[in-house]
């Protein structure tokens, strides 16, 4: 059988994509771990696959696996050697994926597309098995066919005694086929440079100092999935939507950062959360547990790309601030994957001063079309008062809360971005009383407050939920915080709503 042009350049596409998948997973700075996709696995193995995630020893081992398996196996594929077993090895680790998260039974089509039993692992397993049967160029294949043609060749040309074709003219083209892999694999490396140019910051991050003296850095150290004592286990319900009890919130993402007199800190959050780093750290999110991230529609370009370029699973719920209204923006938000939608704080608030409970109904009306849970965001509680005293009931409310005990909160001075709940007491006397779900965000003052501090107090003051806003060296502390907490009785006046 001749080898095929067609089948070499599909075996050095898949080539391409596993040695990428590879490269990207070991390069991850502090590390990368498959836990956060092994716990979401809900098929017949599920309960291997978590075994597996919930082991740290065996963790380990799948993790080298697929991390080096998929390096080696594209490096395999692009260069045309051991073509074979690398296919089938790569059929192998497909089938692991497809049983993880099989696209029937996954809880967020919208991630991929809407996938009725063949996705890509699907599609790219067949074409590998192509691979598998069809003989293509490669250098492995070239170099074991050499001697054998240069043998046959020679042994004709003297039994024949004609002047055929040159054994070195045909083994010339054979071997320039053969080594069309260096152009791609140049090419390769090159697009891997100018993606991930910062691949020396996973030493930066994780170097200690050798010394330290008066005048030097703080040092720090990275915590990453390989720290966590165990993923939030610990869910409450909106409608029909499974919540994790902490949410992640998206202002330091899309840079609001809420710094007070530090008016760099916005440019600077936004210059640091590029999209690589926005993707690392949803993966670390629901690595521990989160399933959901709530923030703006401004942030739905880059959450759709994690689900589609990622595989990520992360829910979004959308608090569809946009410049053509509330409904317009929750229309988008859900029309691009949002869970949930709610009022914007700031524009729920206004409303209420203005007294306007007729466009107040209006837009939730319009939100209750779209399907999906609908809530009343605020940072006043007179806001929250004034939507009950008007009959305004969502499915859930959103509503900040946080102590004053800090040295730049001055509830009689000026407001300087400092403040977003200048009444603790009086919300949390007020909040007990309703039987909708809450969701409390600003729970750490935007950074003003210690989680240590600001996480009990939420919960023993009534909230069902927190929404805090996290960089991603800060999530596994936080979620080892959170579960410690929860993992003991919460006293608290107000039952749980969720």
């Amino acid at each position: 059988m001749k080898k095929s042009l067609a089948v070499t350049l599909l075996r050095m596409l898949i080539g391409w994509h596993f040695l990428y998948e590879g490269i990207w997973k070991l390069i991850q700075p502090g590390g990368w771990s498959s836990a956060g996709y092994l716990r979401m696995s809900s098929w017949f193995a599920a309960p291997l696959f978590k075994m597996i995630a919930d082991t740290p020893w065996l963790l380990r081992i799948v993790d080298l696996v697929n991390m080096w398996g998929l390096t080696l196996i594209g490096l395999a594929l692009i260069i045309g050697i051991l073509v074979r077993p690398a296919a089938a090895a790569g059929i192998l680790l497909l089938a692991f994926y497809y049983v993880a998260q099989p696209p029937f039974l996954s809880a967020y089509a919208y991630s991929e597309g809407h996938f009725l039993f063949i996705d890509r692992n699907v599609v790219e397993a067949v074409a590998l098995l192509v691979v598998m049967l069809v003989p293509s160029y490669g250098l492995g294949s070239y170099l074991a066919s050499l001697p054998r043609t240069c043998f046959k060749r020679s042994l004709r040309k003297a039994k024949e005694g004609v002047q055929g074709e040159p054994v070195a003219s045909t083994a010339r083209r054979d071997l320039l086929l053969s080594l069309s892999s260096l152009p791609v694999l140049g090419a390769f490396g090159y697009a891997l440079f100018r993606r991930h140019g910062r691949v020396w910051e996973r030493e930066n991050l994780l170097a200690q100092p050798d010394a330290v003296t008066s005048a030097t850095v703080k040092t720090f150290s990275f915590v990453d999935v390989k720290d966590l004592k165990k993923p939030i286990d610990q869910y409450g319900t909106i409608g029909s939507l499974k919540l994790s009890r902490m949410i992640l919130g998206g202002n330091l993402i899309g840079g609001w950062a809420h710094a007070r007199d530090l008016l760099y800190t916005d440019k600077l959050v936004k210059a640091y959360h590029e999209d690589w780093r926005v993707f690392r750290t949803f993966k670390m999110a629901e690595a521990c547990g989160i399933n959901s991230i709530l923030t703006n529609p401004a942030l739905m370009r880059v959450i759709n790309d994690y689900w589609q370029k990622e595989g990520g699973k992360i829910m979004f719920l959308s608090d569809c601030g946009h410049k053509d209204g509330l409904i317009r923006g929750a229309q988008l938000s859900v029309e691009r994957g949002a869970s949930a939608v709610y009022t914007h704080g700031g524009i729920s608030d206004r409303m209420a001063e203005k007294g306007d409970y007729k466009q107040f109904a209006q837009v939730l009306e319009g939100m209750r079309k779209l399907g999906v849970p609908v809530g009343i965001g605020a940072h006043k509680l007179e806001t929250i008062k004034f939507c009950v005293e008007h009959d305004l009931v969502p499915d859930f409310w959103m509503k900040t809360l946080h102590q004053l005990n800090y040295w730049s909160a001055r509830p009689d001075g000026p407001q300087h971005d400092n403040i977003w709940c200048m009444n603790p007491e009086e919300t949390v006397a007020f909040m007990e009383k309703l039987e909708q779900p809450w969701i409390a965000f600003k729970v750490l003052a935007a950074g003003a407050l210690r989680p240590q501090e600001a996480f009990p107090y939420a919960f023993k003051s009534g909230a069902d939920f927190i929404c805090v806003g996290m960089y991603d060296f800060q999530i596994v502390e936080d979620v080892n915080l959170l579960t410690g907490i929860l993992d003991q009785p919460v006293e608290r006046k107000r039952p749980w709503r969720a």
